[in-house]
């Protein structure tokens, strides 16, 4: 009990004494990356509404005059209403097959009590480090033998293989976090393991799979490479191809700035606004799952 008081009080001790660094450089700092972010995304928001004489001439002034064609210039040239639903329904379904698959793997890895459990847990940790640039040439290969090039839904099965390592990581150390009395007690009562994690575990997992569903989000509508490589026809383009096509044909058409400002924005605002409606989740989500 002495050794434990003792590692208490020197946890104690750090946290004092770290106490006044983090609240007069560390917060300050927090609080200076935050102020440059927003300025950013206003900037971005300022520039979609001007025209591009202004927005050479003045970058930094407010707008002359709302331009709110510049939306619909960007939406209706750079092709971004069929490719908003595109990304929508590639998302959205990518996002679910994750959670559909990484969900069972991570409470059989964390609850199972198989002897492999951490061999393969070891194993999805390795694939955080993976780049994405050292596979997707045999990637290609195999897809393009299976016929998955140039489609959405080989385009989804790829974003949903490549998003397992995190989020079987992820689930695994959230489930494991959750008390394993009301795993015992419905042993007791005659229930099956998957009973069990279907009816119990998988409610109380509700916070990490909210979280896990919108990082997946987060990190699959702005996602070039792969919707570069794979996708190739016009009409299965996602928001970030729309994006770079519409930058293309500034080339013969002629520099659009302030077209392009608004096609960025109807790319980043989304995002921008689901995070801040639930950001809260995605911080109490990684909280809870980093409990043991």
């Amino acid at each position: 009990m002495s050794t434990i008081n003792a590692i208490r009080g020197l946890r104690r001790h750090r946290t004092q004494r770290t106490g006044p660094f983090q609240r007069f450089l560390g917060a300050p700092l927090v609080w200076l990356f935050v102020a440059f972010n927003v300025a950013v995304l206003a900037w971005l928001l300022l520039s979609s509404t001007k025209t591009t004489r202004d927005l050479i001439a003045t970058p930094w002034s407010l707008p002359h005059a709302i331009q709110w064609d510049n939306f619909a210039r960007a939406w209706s040239a750079g092709n971004f209403g069929p490719a908003a639903l595109n990304s929508a329904v590639l998302v959205a379904g990518t996002a679910a097959a994750t959670i559909a698959v990484a969900a069972p793997a991570g409470y059989a890895l964390s609850r199972l009590g198989a002897r492999s459990a951490e061999g393969m847990t070891s194993l999805f940790a390795i694939g955080l480090g993976i780049p994405a640039q050292a596979i997707f040439l045999p990637l290609y290969a195999v897809m393009n033998s299976l016929g998955l090039v140039d489609s959405l839904w080989g385009l989804g099965l790829l974003y949903t293989a490549t998003s397992m390592p995190f989020a079987v990581f992820f689930l695994t150390g959230f489930f494991r976090s959750l008390p394993a009395e009301l795993e015992e007690a419905a042993a007791l009562d005659g229930a099956t393991p998957w009973y069990t994690f279907w009816r119990i575990m998988l409610p109380l997992a509700r916070s990490g799979l909210v979280t896990l569903l919108l990082l997946n989000v987060i990190g699959h509508w702005g996602e070039t490479f792969f919707a570069l490589v794979f996708i190739q026809s016009q009409s299965l383009q996602t928001l970030p191809l729309a994006m770079l096509g519409f930058l293309q044909q500034m080339q013969y058409s002629g520099a659009d700035w302030g077209g392009m400002f608004a096609g960025i924005a109807i790319v980043v605002l989304p995002i921008v606004v689901l995070y801040i409606w639930l950001g809260r989740r995605i911080i109490e989500g990684m909280t809870l799952g980093s409990g043991k």
